[in-house]
C-alpha cells in the first residue's frame, strides 16, 4: 500500500470521525484490505492496532459465534461489491471476554469506475454509554444515574432537581437545528452557573437537564428555579437573538439511600412533568407524604417498583362491569389494576400508576396487565361469548417502540378473539405524536381490536383526537355525571358529548354511575352503555366468575 493511499486512507478516516459522536470509527481500503480503527476500539476489544491488514478476520473472531454467519455473509457482499453498506447489529467480546451488543452501520464509498474502494462507517458499543454529553459538556444521564447510585455511601442528604424546555422544536424549525444546539448549549451554560456552586448539573435526553445537590433544600431550590425561570424568560439571548421559551422544573428530596435510584428518577420525572403538563411551569416537589404507619410514599413506591422485576408478583386485576343503557344486560367489563402485600395491604392504582407510568418498566406491567386480563377474560366469553374486556393503557405504553407486536402477540398466545378486546385510551396521549397514534390504532383495529377514549372532555385535546383518530367508544368522565339531577349545565356537556360521539359514529358509555336516578336521566341522551356502582363495584375474578352466571 504507498503512502498516497495511506494518507487517503486517514483523511476520510478523519471524515468519518467528526460526525461520529462518541461511535468507533472504521475503514478500510478494499483493494487492500488494509484498515484503520479508533483506537477506544482497539483499546476496549483488544484488537493489534489501529492499523491492520485483513481486519475483518480479526473482528470475526470477537463476532458471537452464533451471530458470526450473518457478519460474514453482509462483509462478502461488501467485498464483492453486491451491495452498498449494512446496518446489523452483532455481539462483539471485549478484552476482558465478556460480550456486548454492538451496532454497525457502514457505507461502501465506489471510486470513478462505480468498484467498490472503500467501506467505511461506526460500531456503537451499548456496553460503554458515554458518560459525558458531547454537546454540552455536562456529565450525561448515565453519570447522573451512576452518582445517584454512589449516594448510598454517603450519609447527608440530597435534593434532584429535573429542568427542561417546552415547544423546543418550534426553534429548529424556525432557526434550524444548528441554532437549535446553540439554544441548548446557552441554556446549559445558565444552568450550569446558576446551579454549580451548590450542585452538579447533569444533560438528559432531549432539552431536560438534572441537578443534583448536597447543599440545598426544597425552599432554596425553588428561589434558584424562580431566579433561572426569569432569566429565561426575560434575558436569554443566543448570538444575538432573544429567545423565548418556557421552562418546567420538578423536584425531589431524597432522604434515604436504601431507595432504588430507578424509584427517585421515576418520582422526580413524574414532578416534573406535573410542572410541565398540569402547573405551566410552576416549581413542582414531589410529596413524599408519611403515613400512619411510619412509611413514606418513596419506600411504598420502591416496594412496588421491585415487584415489576419480580415478575408483577403482588399485583392483581379487579373488574367492573359494563351494562347495556337499555336492557341492563351485561356487555362488557373494564379491568383494574390493584396491588397488594403483607406490609402495606391492598394499595389502589392512583397511589402508583402515575409514578411508574415514568418507569422504563412501565411496559413490562402493561404487558403483565394485558396478559392477566386475556387469560381471565377466555373465561369470561365462556360465560357470554360476546363480552368486551376494556384494557386501560398509559401514553407510555404507546410510545414504546414494540407496544404493537407486544399486543399481537399476547392476543395469539393467549388465543384470545381480538374482537372482544377494547383498549382505553385517554386525553393524555395528546402527548403523543399524532401521526403515530393513528398509526398504531389503524394496525390494532384492523385486527378487530376496538379503541375507546377515556375521560373524555377533561382535557383540552379530546376533540381533537376523535377528529382524527377513529374510536369505537367515547367514556364520559364521571365527573360530568355526579350532578346531572340538579344541573343544567351537567346535562347540557352530556347531551353535546353524546351527540360529537355520535357525529363520529361511536358509541358512548357513561362511566360513575351510582343510582337509578342517574341512570333514568343519562337514558335521555342516547347512551350506549352504562358503568359504576349501581351495578358493582370493581370485584376480584372468582366474583366476576359468579356475577355474569347471575346476570347474563
Amino acid at each position: 500500500m504507498t503512502d498516497a493511499e495511506k494518507m487517503k486512507l486517514d483523511e476520510l478516516f478523519d471524515a468519518f470521525s467528526v460526525i461520529a459522536e462518541g461511535a468507533y470509527v472504521y475503514l478500510c481500503n478494499i483493494k487492500h484490505d488494509y484498515s484503520r480503527w479508533s483506537k477506544k476500539a482497539v483499546d476496549y476489544f483488544g484488537l493489534p492496532g489501529e492499523y491492520m491488514y485483513e481486519a475483518g478476520n480479526y473482528w470475526c473472531s470477537h463476532v458471537h459465534p452464533e451471530d458470526r454467519e450473518a457478519y460474514l455473509r453482509s462483509i462478502d457482499e461488501i467485498f464483492t461489491g453486491s451491495t452498498s453498506g449494512h446496518d446489523m447489529q452483532y455481539r462483539a467480546c471485549d478484552a476482558d471476554g465478556e460480550y456486548v451488543l454492538c451496532t454497525c452501520r457502514g457505507v461502501v464509498l465506489r471510486d470513478t469506475d462505480g468498484k467498490p474502494a472503500y467501506f467505511g462507517g461506526v460500531i456503537r458499543n451499548h456496553g460503554a454509554l458515554s458518560y459525558i454529553d458531547p454537546l454540552t459538556g455536562l456529565r450525561s444521564l448515565y453519570g447522573f444515574m451512576d452518582d445517584i447510585k454512589g449516594m448510598k455511601h454517603r450519609t447527608d442528604e440530597a435534593m434532584m432537581i429535573m429542568i427542561g424546555m417546552s415547544s423546543f422544536s418550534d426553534i429548529n424549525e424556525v432557526y434550524g437545528y444548528k441554532f437549535g444546539n446553540r439554544v441548548l448549549q446557552m441554556f446549559a451554560s445558565k444552568l450550569h452557573d446558576t446551579f454549580t456552586p451548590n450542585g452538579a448539573v447533569y444533560r438528559m435526553d432531549g432539552t431536560r437537564f438534572t441537578v443534583l445537590s448536597h447543599k440545598l433544600n426544597a425552599a432554596e431550590a425553588a428561589e434558584l428555579y424562580r431566579k433561572f425561570q426569569n432569566y429565561i424568560k426575560k434575558d436569554f439571548i443566543v448570538d444575538g437573538h432573544k429567545v423565548t421559551v418556557s421552562i418546567n422544573g420538578g423536584a425531589i428530596h431524597a432522604d434515604s439511600f436504601d431507595i432504588d435510584p430507578e424509584t427517585y428518577y421515576s418520582c422526580l420525572r413524574y414532578a416534573y412533568y406535573e410542572s410541565k403538563q398540569n402547573k405551566l411551569g410552576e416549581f413542582v416537589i414531589f410529596e413524599n407524604i408519611v403515613s400512619a404507619d411510619n412509611r413514606s410514599t418513596i419506600e411504598r413506591l420502591n416496594v412496588i417498583r421491585s415487584s415489576v422485576t419480580n415478575e408483577c408478583k403482588g399485583f392483581f386485576l379487579v373488574y367492573q362491569p359494563v351494562v347495556d343503557a337499555s336492557t341492563e344486560k351485561v356487555k362488557g367489563m373494564e379491568s383494574l389494576i390493584r396491588w397488594k402485600n403483607e406490609e402495606y395491604g391492598i394499595v389502589p392504582p392512583n397511589d402508583f400508576i402515575n409514578v411508574l407510568e415514568q418507569d422504563t418498566l412501565f411496559p413490562e406491567l402493561g404487558r403483565w396487565i394485558l396478559k392477566q386480563a386475556l387469560t381471565d377474560g377466555l373465561d369470561f366469553i365462556k360465560i357470554i361469548p360476546d363480552l368486551v374486556i376494556n384494557v386501560n393503557l398509559s401514553y407510555t405504553q404507546l410510545e414504546h417502540e414494540g407496544f404493537v407486536g407486544d399486543v399481537l402477540a399476547i392476543l395469539d398466545e393467549t388465543g384470545f378473539p381480538p374482537q372482544n378486546l377494547c383498549l382505553e385510551i385517554t386525553e393524555r396521549c395528546r402527548l403523543l405524536d399524532m401521526d403515530m397514534l393513528v398509526g398504531i390504532t389503524s394496525i390494532l383495529r384492523n385486527k378487530g381490536v376496538k379503541i375507546a377514549l377515556d375521560d373524555f372532555g377533561t382535557g383540552f385535546s379530546s376533540l381533537g383526537i376523535i377528529r382524527e383518530m377513529p374510536v369505537d367508544t367515547i367514556k364520559i368522565d364521571r365527573s360530568f355525571l355526579k350532578n346531572i339531577e340538579k344541573s343544567q349545565a351537567d346535562r347540557n356537556t352530556v347531551r353535546f358529548i353524546s351527540e360529537i360521539a355520535h357525529a363520529f359514529l361511536a358509541e358512548v358509555c357513561a362511566e360513575g354511575v351510582e343510582n337509578p336516578q342517574m341512570r333514568d336521566w343519562l337514558r335521555r341522551y342516547n347512551i350506549s352503555s352504562f358503568q359504576g356502582y349501581y351495578y358493582s363495584r370493581p370485584i376480584v375474578y372468582e366474583d366476576m366468575i359468579d356475577y355474569l352466571n347471575r346476570n347474563k
